[in-house]
């Protein structure tokens, strides 16, 4: 029997296509999300690592690949990203090194995070959680129903800034909510509304566009004041995508009601930052993508790709298939 060869898995996988991995490869698994410290690989220890190990194969999430990884001759490089960006692809190119990736492994646990930061930003849920919890249903001599009444959200219109795959897994959720659903994007065909025109029919505007250099700040003070008074502002993609210090001035004058954030500059938000001080603000802490079905769903994609590479085919999920057959 031919040995099978043999893979250091970095990235967090389970289900079925884990163990469809297991089948395929003999997998050495250590995924850096469950060490305490947290642990992520320079691409020199990581080096240090796949040569200990003796890999031919690696699967990874958020190590670095690079310089002298690509230098060890490895089959495949597969990372459970949507973006391969923890890759030098053209790199590993150089090196004839496939790269395999995960579009679309976390567009339905974003999109429904996004849909619960609509909600609860909408019916001021943690507020009224607060209430509860402190005993205070009935603060100040009023009534919950007097505080938490608000508007519904069925009727309005949805803007959505980027169609990818997260897009899109809004833009179903929310039109069975029963809004209008809009989107801007110059590569889907889909969407069918500029930036500015988006802004100022949107009751909502959902930011889902990657980090480009031509999105890095996209949304600042002349955008907010472009959109409608009392818009409902949420970006579960990336800060770099808006100007926080425009969104405060505009959640402080009223031009936008409320906002749920789920990601900031540096993985970070100071405890005294302007946002947190405000009820009509839902922060979470870039947890979009963090439920067992990605880990599961990006298993599968990974296995299915690597079982098409060994034996020949082409993979559904390759970033450089120029480098097949060389």
């Amino acid at each position: 029997m031919t040995p099978r060869p043999r893979a250091l898995v970095t990235a967090p996988l389970r289900g079925p296509g884990f163990a469809k991995l297991r089948e395929l490869l003999d997998v050495v698994y250590d995924p850096w999300i469950e060490q305490v410290p947290l642990r992520i690989y320079s691409a020199e220890q990581l080096a240090e690592r796949i040569t200990a190990e003796a890999a031919e194969v690696l699967v990874v999430e958020s190590d670095s690949v690079q310089g002298p990884v690509l230098e060890l001759g490895l089959r495949a490089v597969a990372s459970t990203r949507g973006d391969p960006n923890n890759v030098d692809v053209a790199g590993a190119t150089a090196a004839g090194v496939p790269v395999l990736y995960a579009p679309g492994r976390n567009a339905d646990a974003v999109a429904e995070l996004t849909v619960a930061l609509l909600l609860a930003v909408t019916r001021a849920l943690l507020t009224a959680d607060a209430d509860v919890r402190s005993g205070n249903m009935f603060r100040d001599g009023t009534i919950p129903y007097q505080r938490f009444r608000g508007a519904e959200i069925a009727g309005l219109t949805a803007g959505l800034v980027g169609l990818g795959a997260v897009g899109r897994a809004t833009r179903w959720r929310l039109a069975g909510l029963g809004l209008r659903v809009i989107a801007c994007d110059p590569y889907s065909d889909e969407a069918g509304h500029s930036l500015g025109e988006l802004l100022a029919e949107s009751d909502i505007v959902s930011l889902h566009a990657p980090v480009t250099e031509d999105t890095t700040g996209m949304i600042g003070a002349e955008q907010f004041g472009a959109m409608r008074d009392g818009v409902v502002f949420l970006n579960t993609a990336r800060a770099q995508l808006h100007d926080t210090d425009a969104l405060v001035d505009a959640l402080r004058s009223g031009k936008v009601a409320a906002a749920g954030l789920d990601h900031f500059a540096g993985e970070w938000l100071p405890a005294d930052h302007p946002l947190t001080g405000m009820p009509n603000v839902v922060l979470t802490p870039h947890i979009g993508g963090a439920t067992w079905n990605t880990e599961a769903r990006q298993a599968q994609m990974v296995a299915d790709d690597l079982e098409a590479l060994l034996s020949g085919a082409t993979p559904a999920h390759i970033v450089n298939p120029e480098v097949l057959g060389s």
